[in-house]
């Protein structure tokens, strides 16, 4: 999960990583792009990359709706995929057109059975159960700054947000994870991402993975808010993890 703005051109650390967990040089790899408004230049760019990084089988799948949803073409695709990649744009545009989906519940079957699915930007905020639909940014912690929906369930146990430090994110990530306290967020700044497998997670990038734990902590005022004030919530837990670390998500500790 990538949180978004990530190298392109030069060494292309994170989507390199992609690629390698994919299968390296034989990796199958499919882009989504439905979370843009530009699938074809979108696409054509993610193509340029990866054959830039050695693979050789990219294939674009175009969902501009539900109908497309249920396409026997990206079922097979889907299918021979060793890693399938969701581009950025609206993440609502991806929950919206893919779930509950022939398309969605393969790729989940494909998830558990051990393939690689990554995404940027919006491409990530959907991987968890509760997502991040929009909110405001440079603000104090209140509940109505964030919205949340659905997402996409790869992550159930957390909550992501993305572009996280670039656009001053913490308030609405806060306001989000208090009102599911059991949820961990996940606040990823640009050109950074975590990599989780067997329910631990590595950041790799440029910058930091800032985690949100709010299970034990001592208090918070969300049952009293009336709209519009102020959120309170004490002994909070925090960490801000930058390249190479790791972290339990079952336990919820850094791995040091």
């Amino acid at each position: 999960m990538i949180g978004g703005a990530e190298d392109k051109d030069g060494d292309c650390k994170i989507l390199r990583e992609f690629v390698r967990l994919s299968g390296g040089l034989d990796a199958k790899i499919v882009v989504m792009t439905v979370a843009t408004e530009l699938p074809r230049e979108v696409g054509d760019n993610y193509i340029r990359v990866f054959e830039r990084l050695g693979v050789k089988d990219v294939r674009i799948a175009d969902t501009a709706d539900r109908d497309d949803a249920r396409s026997s073409t990206i079922l097979e695709s889907i299918d021979k995929a060793t890693g399938v990649f969701f581009t950025g744009g609206d993440q609502a545009r991806i929950t919206d057109t893919l779930k509950g989906t022939e398309i969605h519940k393969a790729l989940l079957k494909r998830y558990r059975d051990g393939i690689t699915v990554g995404g940027t930007s919006a491409g990530a905020s959907m991987m968890s159960a509760t997502m991040i639909v929009e909110g405001d940014s440079e603000t104090h912690p209140r509940l109505e700054i964030v919205e949340t929906d659905e997402g996409m369930s790869f992550l159930p146990e957390v909550v992501i947000d993305q572009h996280f430090s670039q656009r001053g994110r913490i308030g609405r990530l806060l306001a989000a994870v208090a009102r599911k306290p059991h949820l961990l967020g996940l606040g990823i700044d640009e050109n950074t991402a975590v990599v989780v497998s067997n329910h631990q997670l590595e950041v790799i990038g440029e910058a930091s993975c800032t985690i949100v734990d709010l299970k034990g902590s001592s208090h918070s005022n969300i049952d009293t808010l009336l709209r519009d004030e102020n959120l309170a919530l004490c002994d909070v837990k925090l960490h801000v993890l930058p390249d190479g670390y790791k972290f339990d998500l079952a336990t919820r500790s850094p791995i040091l």
